[in-house]
């Protein structure tokens, strides 16, 4: 099975990254260690990424408990029992009661095993997850991250983690995706807990403000 990284390892790996990169080493110097940020491994938290695709964290989080009040437990049964229209009123967009719906029957069909993904490696996590309409690599990256505490991922999808790598090294407006990919190459086999800094770098900056309390509530 693929290395994690848990509450015991977490600090000791940022230690480590900060000896691989200078940068690294700034943002712990300056900012201090990021907080263990995680989810459960439920279906739950997969509908609160799927929320969150291309959606600021708060609305997402004001879905998320919208569809709480609704139900009291998110379940794939309780969620499929809601009408379109009901997921309307919980703040789901049309494509997105899609995709949650989708889930949801693929885990009732034995499809999609949350309990069994803890077994498998990452790659065949993802054939599994993406396979379905509405998943893609960055939920993936996320689940696998959050839920799973997979330690070498890289979201080069996340629009966050992008602007915090070129504001950390000075990188053009321009650079590609894929120039980042070879740039976090240097920081495998914990490239999950590099991301997690350059989160924490993100949120330092007074800018995105109003999403510091957010992910501190996750």
């Amino acid at each position: 099975m693929p290395e994690q990284f848990t509450p015991v390892t977490y600090h000791s790996i940022c230690d480590e990254l900060a000896t691989m990169d200078t940068d690294l080493a700034y943002i712990l110097q300056t900012y201090g260690y990021p907080p263990f940020w995680s989810r459960p491994n439920t279906f739950e938290s997969l509908v609160h990424i799927i929320l969150e695709q291309q959606v600021s964290l708060a609305s997402a989080l004001s879905a998320l408990n919208k569809l709480r009040e609704r139900v009291q437990e998110i379940t794939p049964a309780r969620i499929l029992l809601l009408t379109d229209a009901e997921m309307r009123e919980c703040y789901c967009s049309r494509q997105k009661t899609a995709y949650i719906k989708y889930l949801a029957e693929a885990i009732i069909s034995g499809q999609i095993n949350l309990a069994a993904f803890e077994q498998m490696d990452d790659d065949e996590i993802r054939r599994h997850l993406t396979a379905l309409k509405g998943i893609g690599n960055w939920t993936v990256d996320v689940y696998l991250m959050f839920a799973l505490q997979r330690a070498d991922l890289f979201p080069v999808g996340d629009l966050a983690i992008v602007n915090a790598i070129k504001g950390l090294k000075s990188l053009p407006k321009e650079t590609a995706k894929e120039a980042l990919v070879i740039i976090a190459e240097q920081w495998q086999p914990y490239r999950t807990v590099a991301s997690m800094l350059l989160w924490h770098y993100y949120l330092a900056s007074p800018k995105p403000a109003p999403l510091k309390k957010i992910l501190k509530d996750l």
